[in-house]
């Protein structure tokens, strides 16, 4: 068992709800939910009662909670005790994300590697996600937070912070896309909100491609965010990362669909060229990143 694993236990019994304390950590809930069940096989006891709400900790979690937030403290002050040399460190880093990963995990991010390196200045870039790898392959960035392609450049190296699913969205009421209403949807009349390009696009279509349906596409958009906004309109159905649609202000106004097989879920995290890792600031940042 690790740190990741006590933090992770620790977030659970802070909000003793799954879905909370997954939001915290920047994962699914149902990852968190797996996450759990492996530290339950580890300790050999039930250490949370799932039935009750809110969740409740059992005398083995109680214990076991007793002895996350000693190892966890105990980890904070050997870190503190080592890291006056590390916030010497100076310089200047170049990173590029999204709208949305700049508040879904900049706040953690830099809030732990400004405390490490209060030295080291970080200059945000933001934009649309398709961009972010080849932003580091022309060393426009120092480093990406991206999700990571099927085929990874050879010249790259990705850290994963946290896993996103992909999910098929549409808007609230049935009347603004009608053939959601039938038991079996015929997906080649049901008009579909797209990205331009990148990850998501590739995943969509290849799910379309293997069912034999040319998608009736209403509309193509660069920005996960913008395809949010336009099923909130009631125009189609979209296709976005989970972490998108949890930090969006439309969220409320869509639903998500239950469809099979699901898409393929992003990775994200951190991607930067290869032979840069070696520098002590992107170095500093990849150590300090985490899942």
């Amino acid at each position: 068992m690790d740190y990741k694993d006590l933090q992770a236990f620790a977030a659970i019994c802070h909000h003793f709800h799954l879905g909370r304390a997954a939001q915290q950590l920047h994962m699914s809930a149902s990852t968190l939910s797996r996450r759990l069940a492996r530290m339950e096989e580890e300790a050999g006891a039930r250490l949370i009662d799932r039935d009750a709400n809110p969740l409740q900790l059992t005398h083995a979690g109680a214990l076991f909670r007793q002895h996350a937030e000693q190892t966890l403290s105990d980890w904070q002050q050997l870190r503190s005790a080592v890291s006056t040399q590390a916030s010497d460190l100076s310089g200047t880093l170049t990173l590029f994300c999204t709208v949305t990963a700049s508040y879904s995990f900049l706040v953690d991010l830099l809030a732990r590697f400004r405390e490490r390196y209060p030295k080291v200045e970080l200059r945000i870039h933001t934009g649309d996600a398709a961009d972010a790898i080849s932003r580091v392959q022309r060393r426009a960035a120092d480093v990406a937070i991206a999700a990571r392609p099927d085929a990874l450049p050879e010249d790259l190296s990705f850290k994963t912070m946290a896993p996103s699913p992909l999910l098929f969205i549409a808007p609230r009421g049935l009347v603004n896309v009608p053939q959601l209403s039938q038991a079996d949807i015929d997906w080649s009349q049901v008009p579909m909100v797209l990205s331009e390009s990148g990850l998501g696009r590739t995943r969509v279509d290849r799910w379309f491609a293997a069912r034999n349906i040319t998608p009736n596409i209403y509309a193509q958009v660069a920005g996960n965010e913008a395809i949010v906004s336009m099923v909130a309109l009631g125009v189609g159905v979209g296709v976005v990362p989970e972490l998108v649609l949890r930090n969006s202000p439309m969220a409320s106004r869509v639903r998500v669909l239950t469809v099979e097989p699901e898409l393929e879920p992003f990775a994200v995290g951190l991607c930067a060229p290869t032979d840069q890792l070696q520098q002590p600031l992107l170095q500093a940042l990849w150590k300090t990143a985490r899942l």
